[in-house]
């Protein structure tokens, strides 16, 4: 069968990329064609637009871009009709994604969703649309399920993919050491917006850690020139590429912000402090209308807070230079973390191999329909 596959972020390529693996071996016939990045191309998708071009994070953003991601949604649906594909499986990525499943279920094309939009977190009437034109929805979070559940919308638990992906990373061979210092780990994130807004501060905190090794993950998307100047002044920060997991297996401690490396560093057994600033105005109305008590995936998978958030004017050197200090020393705060972890990677593990799982619904359900 053909698969169209688009994926709007790094997370997003990640578990593309598994899920592709995965379908193969369900249908070794299987031909894919996809919006993603260089994980997926790797699994074997013909890939048409990588992730780098259509992230915009935050409401401004995304109005000051509109016209490029216009001009992106008419491409896609030109070439999903050239394409003409058995279904089209979206991953996330809802601003983009939800108006393509629209297009694609008023054009005929079987619609499958593979890690639900966060519409229980705001704009929760998107259900309406979801249930209108998405034929099969496969969800990753626990309490999704109850949340479709009262909307008359059956969608099917796969487990977390990440659950996977952080144990075969685990159970490889013992990576070489990255320093011979305790190391803290810096995740700033994937977009240069978000980059520039919060590793400033984190480099700051570096300044009172004289004794340990910060290092930098830099994300896939960003040339190492555009770390270069801001990671100068700091004689104890370097820097990896394409080794996160083994940088987080190594880590003490790591300061992250929002999203999935908040729940793969929790995933890792490593304390954290959640690091989340972005445009004020992106802020302000984002706190209107988002109906969650926190902003990280492990606060809200456990509904309480295991993890320290700073957001927006909390995030600032000081308060994160005390919040890092308390999950680096020995003692009760870093006890009690630990064990919430082990809590939280037992509640997701509940599925099973949730690409192997999402490979199998989705050949059954296109076999029988």
């Amino acid at each position: 069968m053909k698969y169209y596959i688009i994926a709007g972020e790094a997370s997003g390529d990640l578990h593309g990329s598994n899920l592709i693996r995965s379908l193969r071996k369900e249908d070794p016939a299987a031909e894919v064609r996809a919006w993603g990045g260089d994980l997926m191309a790797e699994a074997g998708a013909d890939l048409v637009k990588h992730y780098r071009d259509l992230a915009f994070m935050g409401f401004v953003e995304v109005l000051m871009n509109l016209r490029t991601i216009l001009r992106n949604l008419d491409k896609c649906k030109a070439d999903v009709l050239a394409y003409q594909p058995d279904a089209l499986i979206l991953i996330d990525y809802p601003g983009f994604n939800l108006r393509i499943a629209e297009w694609a279920h008023q054009n005929g094309f079987k619609v499958i969703y593979y890690i639900s939009p966060q519409v229980w977190a705001w704009k929760e009437n998107r259900v309406k649309k979801i249930k209108q034109c998405v034929d099969k929805m496969l969800v990753i979070l626990p309490f999704e399920q109850e949340f479709y559940e009262k909307w008359d919308y059956k969608v099917e638990y796969v487990g977390h993919p990440l659950i996977e992906v952080v144990h075969n990373s685990i159970v490889q061979p013992k990576d070489a050491p990255l320093s011979d210092k305790p190391i803290v780990a810096l995740l700033p994130g994937s977009r240069k917006q978000e980059i520039l807004k919060k590793l400033p501060v984190m480099l700051e905190v570096a300044r009172q850690f004289p004794d340990h090794q910060f290092i930098v993950a830099k994300a896939p998307g960003q040339e190492d020139a555009f770390y270069t100047a801001m990671l100068a002044p700091y004689p104890n920060v370097s820097s990896v590429r394409n080794q996160t997991y083994p940088l987080l297996k190594q880590s003490r401690a790591a300061l992250v912000t929002s999203g999935t490396a908040t729940l793969e560093t929790a995933l890792f057994h490593v304390p954290e402090v959640v690091c989340y600033k972005g445009n004020q105005l992106s802020y302000y109305i984002a706190r209107k209308l988002i109906k969650v008590k926190y902003i990280s995936l492990v606060n809200l998978i456990m509904d309480k807070e295991v993890v320290k958030e700073l957001i927006q004017d909390e995030l600032n050197p000081e308060s994160c230079t005390r919040e890092l200090k308390n999950i680096l020393e020995d003692g009760p705060e870093r006890t009690r973390l630990l064990e919430d972890y082990t809590t939280l990677t037992t509640l997701l593990s509940e599925g099973g191999n949730a690409s192997e799982k999402a490979a199998r619904s989705i050949v059954t359900y296109l076999s029988v329909n």
